[in-house]
């Protein structure tokens, strides 16, 4: 049964999270996706222990919470899969067009520079970067995290991913 609370728990996870999404993008809080999916997970995983605890005679924790985790873990990894994803939005672009086709010429030119300036918005907008002349520069805060990737890069085991080459 305390499987089962967890499994309960992580449903609510998984139905909270798209309406905290749609509510702060409604509402327009400041509050960031992926901070909104940590207070979902919180809330609901401490709803699912009270519940637990409140209706189950042997409530085991770790029960709970393996399933519990392992269902969020899921469903954090597919939500970032497509939160940001700068290949689905040139996917989801061209499936929108009519004749469903795009050249490569007007990807680049017209639908990269926006997403790539978004993403570089991010970043000014975390602090992490600066505007300097007609470039960016790292802020301290930038250095920092920069620092941090790295350390996470060569814990995990990766090394360049190779994924943007602008070398000319």
């Amino acid at each position: 049964m305390s499987f089962f609370i967890g499994f309960l728990a992580a449903v609510t996870f998984a139905l909270l999270s798209p309406a905290l999404q749609v509510m702060a993008r409604t509402r327009g809080w400041s509050l960031g996706a992926v901070t909104l999916l940590a207070i979902a997970a919180i809330l609901t995983h401490g709803l699912g222990v009270m519940l637990g605890i409140l209706v189950v005679p042997q409530f085991q924790y770790w029960d709970a919470a393996s399933i519990f985790g392992f269902c969020v873990m899921g469903y954090v990894f597919a939500f970032g899969a497509v939160y940001k994803s700068v290949s689905l939005e040139i996917l989801l672009s061209v499936v929108d067009r009519p004749e469903r086709r795009a050249p490569l010429s007007e990807i680049i030119e017209r639908q990269v520079p926006d997403l790539f300036q978004g993403r570089i918005r991010n970043l000014v907008d975390g602090g992490l970067v600066e505007p300097v002349d007609s470039g960016f520069a790292p802020t301290a805060a930038g250095r920092k995290m920069a620092g941090r990737v790295g350390q996470l890069r060569r814990a995990f085991g990766i090394g360049d991913t190779s994924l943007y080459d602008f070398s000319e």
